[in-house]
């Protein structure tokens, strides 16, 4: 009886033992992750709108630059304007959560950290007018939009143009807000929301001159000062009441190319 026992429970132990090896198990790798200086946007579920978040390039996907959250690396922390190098443990779930990656990053080492300085940014010495600047394959179309234009007083006060009195905060503090207004039932709205499809620069189209600047995008757009900057503000608040100037931005991806183009208007109190 006791042999028979013990046989039994050896069976038992093999075949669970068996199953175990069966079942499907993490992968685990040390791989090398780029960082950029530059941040884009991201699409996440359960959000009307993108969030900032860090561009990576990784051995998963060499020379392509993908979003990834700022808190997604564990035991690091991203500054922007750094670019990093980084040596950090890749982990491919095997179970992963239904409504999250299957990939998790945690650092090992920094190998590189890179303060990046852009006082300005560049624009390409062959873009000398509108029709220069290249377009993004399936741009431009209806993505993003600004949604209301922009009252100016004698004393520098700036105000949404819709009735409501409602103020924007200082010149240095105000932001030009860009709205993602596209479809969700558009066919390539999935598409549209990835990197290449992003609104990170603005080439400014101004009134007062036949220079086109290029201005970092926040992660709402870009600030009212680096579209309106402060010799063109000035001539504004010394216009006629009633007199209006109006702005265009070209909107474009981290490759500089452009995605849509937007107006919007300046009108002295």
């Amino acid at each position: 009886m006791n042999r028979l026992i013990i046989s039994f429970l050896l069976v038992t132990v093999l075949g669970i033992s068996a199953c175990s090896d069966d079942e499907p198990q993490d992968a685990v790798k040390e791989i090398r992750m780029s960082v950029s200086s530059e941040t884009g946007f991201s699409s996440v579920f359960g959000s009307e709108q993108p969030i900032e978040c860090m561009l990576v390039m990784s051995e998963d996907n060499p020379g392509v630059w993908e979003p990834l959250g700022f808190n997604s690396i564990e035991g690091f922390t991203y500054e922007r304007g750094h670019e990093y190098y980084l040596s950090v443990k890749r982990t491919i779930l095997a179970n992963p959560p239904a409504d999250a990656s299957d990939r998790t990053y945690s650092l090992i080492h920094i190998l590189e950290d890179r303060v990046v300085t852009e006082p300005e940014v560049p624009v390409d010495e062959k873009i000398t007018s509108e029709e220069d600047i290249e377009y993004h394959d399936l741009c431009p179309f209806e993505k993003y939009a600004v949604s209301k234009g922009y009252i100016v007083d004698g004393n520098g006060k700036i105000l949404y143009d819709d009735g409501s009195g409602s103020s924007l905060p200082s010149y240095d503090a105000a932001r030009i807000w860009l709205e993602d207004v596209l479809d969700k039932g558009d066919p390539n709205w999935v598409k549209f929301e990835s990197v290449p499809y992003m609104a990170i620069y603005s080439f400014v189209l101004s009134p007062f001159t036949d220079e086109i600047r290029l201005v970092r995008n926040g992660s709402s757009g870009p600030m009212f000062k680096d579209v309106i900057p402060e010799d063109e503000f000035a001539r504004i608040q010394s216009m006629q009441s009633g007199e209006e100037v109006h702005y265009a931005l070209i909107l474009a991806n981290v490759h500089k190319k452009g995605l849509q183009k937007l107006e919007f208007t300046v009108k002295k109190q």
